[in-house]
């Protein structure tokens, strides 16, 4: 669990850690060198609820939520040779992190093998890192369909501009977390990386077993504070296993970032599972950024990187706008009989679409601030009322993140 002098001591390794370095350099240990870093993030959620309350109590629609979001404490490891390791604990959420080995091997050491908890080749937001997230709560096709951190062994191999990996996996390390094993896979293609220009293409397929044959997709209206999510599939009975399809886009030209995803998922479901047989969801997100001060992102291993804030006062800014939506409607409203009402077929787990607009500050090397407003739509079928049911709540997002 999260202790009051876990604060403190981090606080104090980011003050005492040089401006130069992202990270608090420990040592070299036999040919190893150890670092140490960690992230701290406070987030505050403002509520301008519609129909249900966000925060889950009922009030008058003006709700707030402020919660210590994370506080992720890393050791990691590089050397000797092309192996490097890495051990990542959340004090705050009480889990287990990244926490593996890999060795790097072949001509220019373009080939890995890597072995424990790790990241899974799926969901282009999810695989980049949490500090540099473009806007306070990732995109709802991420939180719903993306496959993130699970026990697990990886290949990986990249080239001039492109990058493989397959990767089988079982469950979560921590107790009580995610379960199901699977496979999966994506590959990546830069036909353009050269003097602030990139264009990336991807793909990814991952297939996952559901967890005691039963399974349920829900989402959070782009607020990770709030205990509410406005369309819900229910549990789905039946079900044998999940595939998700990913597709993943980014434009850069400069200071200004385009990037977006398309992920579909289809669980597999016994003959005779009520209410269907088979349920199909997908999703989708745009996003653009533009840092204010002219400067570009960098790209590794199929993933785009933010830039450094520098040692001025001014830092590095950032302006951005995003439009997401979900649907996890698969299924219909069929025509009622005279004087009744419509009868649902299938899985009407309602759909919703979000616009964010976002601003983010990052001063000097180890403090950012960041700024959210999130205006959201969603329709969903009530049971209690016969008809589909809209509600637009408005979100206003807050964060102060401390990094090193």
């Amino acid at each position: 669990m999260f202790s009051k002098r876990t604060l403190p001591l981090a606080l104090l390794a980011a003050l005492a850690t040089p401006a130069a370095h992202a990270e608090f350099e420990i040592g070299e240990f036999g040919g190893t060198d150890v670092t140490f870093e960690g992230l701290l993030q406070a987030d505050y959620n403002g509520y301008d609820s519609d129909l249900r309350a966000l925060d889950g109590d009922p009030g008058d629609g003006h709700d707030s939520d402020q919660e210590l979001r994370r506080a992720e404490l890393v050791l990691k490891g590089k050397g000797p040779g092309g192996f490097d390791w890495v051990v990542g604990y959340d004090a705050k959420a009480d889990k287990w992190l990244d926490v593996n080995g890999r060795l790097r091997f072949g001509a220019d050491r373009a080939q890995s093998l890597q072995l424990g908890q790790y990241k899974q080749p799926n969901s282009l937001e999810e695989l980049s890192s949490t500090k540099h997230n473009d806007f306070i709560a990732k995109a709802m096709t991420t939180t719903t369909f993306g496959v993130s951190r699970r026990l697990g062994a990886a290949y990986g191999l990249s080239g001039n501009g492109w990058t493989a990996t397959a990767s089988w996996f079982g469950r979560e390390l921590t107790r009580g977390g995610a379960e199901g094993s699977g496979y999966g896979v994506r590959g990546t293609w830069a036909p353009l990386h050269h003097d602030g220009r990139l264009l990336h293409l991807g793909l990814s397929w991952v297939d996952v077993d559901t967890a005691d044959d039963s399974a349920r997709l829900r989402t959070r209206p782009n607020a990770d504070l709030s205990g509410v999510r406005l369309v819900d599939t229910g549990t789905l009975s039946g079900a044998d296993h999940q595939a998700i399809l990913g597709v993943e886009a980014i434009w850069v030209g400069g200071p200004v970032k385009l990037q977006g995803e398309y992920m579909r998922a289809r669980i597999d479901r016994s003959a005779g599972a009520v209410p269907a047989a088979d349920f199909t969801g997908d999703g989708w997100y745009l996003s653009a950024l533009w840092n204010l001060g002219g400067q570009t992102w960098g790209y590794k291993g199929g993933v785009p990187t933010t830039p450094g804030a520098g040692d001025g006062n001014r830092g590095l800014w950032q302006l951005g706008l995003r439009y997401d939506r979900i649907d996890l409607d698969d299924g219909r409203l069929a025509p009622p009989a005279p004087g009744g009402s419509p009868v649902p077929e299938g899985v009407l787990g309602g759909e919703m679409d979000a616009l964010t607009l976002g601003v983010n500050w990052y001063w000097r090397e180890h403090v950012k601030l960041a700024l959210n407003y999130v205006d959201v739509s969603s329709s969903r079928f009530s049971a209690a009322s016969g008809a589909i049911v809209d509600d637009d709540p408005d979100i206003l997002e807050a964060r102060v993140q401390l990094h090193w």
